[in-house]
């Protein structure tokens, strides 16, 4: 019995200590400006980031023309990305590059606002618009600052933002080949040449557009026909300039030899009908 009222009592004076010191880390009225800044920062280096983000909140809102606002408003962002609450760290980030144009760290800012918008970009097979925002932004960054530090980490991060969209857009031209729509396909296909030409997607995209120009021209009015055919060597005339050793060229020589033999059949039958 005595042992587990002395348990308890342990307890509620472990409890009593716990709270005076969460207590006595929180922003009260009266503390100065250095003061709640300090508690702030505590707050942030213990990952409390949560905390921290309403610490550095009150701060800015007493702080407002002091050597602390700049220092506040970034550790706000920092809070909020850390606790990958990214969009509103974006906003953040942005806020403080914008009100404190001058700080050291607004390059930070710049690429870290890039990089939140990074974090919260989906699969390619969903909605982009975040990642084009991330991509627009990492551009900006290198080309405001092309000897930094970070540039080598954006360009790694444009490269999988592009690889992403040029995904996306070679998953509509196979949609649009599921669906027999055969023109549209190698029009997408297309498309991804001429908007993502370095990624790992425009070679095989070039090489389908063959294929799907053989079929639409195979689906077609024998007047149509040749011209069509034409089309798919054209592109592969266009993919011996573009990818001379691509490692789908033998794909792309077959598709090359169905509609060059399909070419000469079709404009003689055109022919001997004239």
């Amino acid at each position: 019995m005595f042992s587990s009222v002395r348990f308890v009592f342990l307890l509620l004076i472990a409890g009593f200590v716990l709270a005076s010191c969460s207590s006595k880390s929180l922003i009260r009225p009266g503390d100065t400006i250095e003061v709640a800044f300090e508690k702030a920062m505590d707050q942030f280096e213990r990952g409390r980031y949560g905390d921290a983000a309403r610490a550095f909140e009150t701060v800015l809102s007493i702080a407002r023309g002091t050597e602390y606002a700049s220092e506040a408003q970034f550790y706000l962002a920092e809070s909020y990305f850390n606790n990958r609450e990214f969009l509103i760290a974006a906003t953040e980030y942005r806020r403080h590059y914008t009100n404190y144009p001058r700080v050291e760290n607004r390059l930070e800012s710049e690429f870290k606002e890039a990089l939140s918008y990074y974090r919260i970009t989906p699969r390619y097979n969903l909605d982009q618009t975040n990642g084009r925002q991330s991509l627009e932004l990492f551009d900006l960054f290198i080309s405001r600052y092309p000897d930094s530090p970070y540039v080598a980490e954006a360009m790694g991060y444009i490269d999988d933002l592009r690889n992403r969209q040029a995904r996306k857009m070679y998953g509509a031209a196979d949609l649009y080949m599921r669906m027999r729509q055969y023109n549209a396909a190698a029009i997408y296909f297309g498309l991804v040449l001429d908007y993502y030409p370095e990624t790992k997607w425009a070679e095989q995209a070039l090489v389908n557009q063959i294929n799907a120009y053989i079929i639409y021209a195979d689906n077609s009015v024998e007047e149509r026909q040749p011209e069509r055919y034409q089309m798919a060597i054209d592109s592969y005339q266009r993919y011996l300039q573009v990818f001379p050793r691509g490692e789908n060229r033998s794909r792309a020589e077959a598709y090359y030899d169905v509609a060059r033999v399909s070419y000469a059949k079709a404009s003689q039958q055109l022919s001997s009908r004239e």
